[in-house]
């Protein structure tokens, strides 16, 4: 999670900017995130749930998926589900925090990008 993402994009609209790369770098993010979090995938018998992880973007996040209709317990198995006694495993929220310090630098470098066009800044 980039802090202050929305108030940034706001601000830098008002400001003139061309904010539609930022679904680009977004997907950028993601990327990078992604073997982190393919890393601490459980591995079951079949494989399913570690081959449903993949990323994603909009032009608000970069998103990390895992599950599908085929693999319905990816959440309960990340999150938990304690009425069923299954504790969370926090898989996709330690490799995205683990992969942190890679995937800021496109943020980075696209702030900077961004602040250099901006007209009397």
């Amino acid at each position: 999670m980039v802090v202050g993402q929305k108030r940034f994009v706001q601000t830098m609209r008002k400001a003139g900017a061309d904010m539609t790369e930022l679904k680009g770098v977004n997907r950028q993010a993601a990327d990078i995130a992604l073997p982190a979090v393919k890393a601490l995938v459980p591995k079951g018998k079949s494989g399913k749930l570690a081959r449903s992880v993949r990323a994603g973007a909009t032009k608000r996040a970069g998103v990390i998926r895992a599950g599908k209709s085929t693999v319905p317990y990816a959440g309960p198995l990340n999150y938990g589900w304690p009425g069923h006694h299954i504790e969370p495993m926090l898989f996709v929220n330690t490799g995205v925090a683990r992969s942190e310090p890679a995937w800021q630098r496109p943020y980075k470098e696209f702030i900077e990008k961004t602040l250099s066009q901006v007209k009397g800044a």
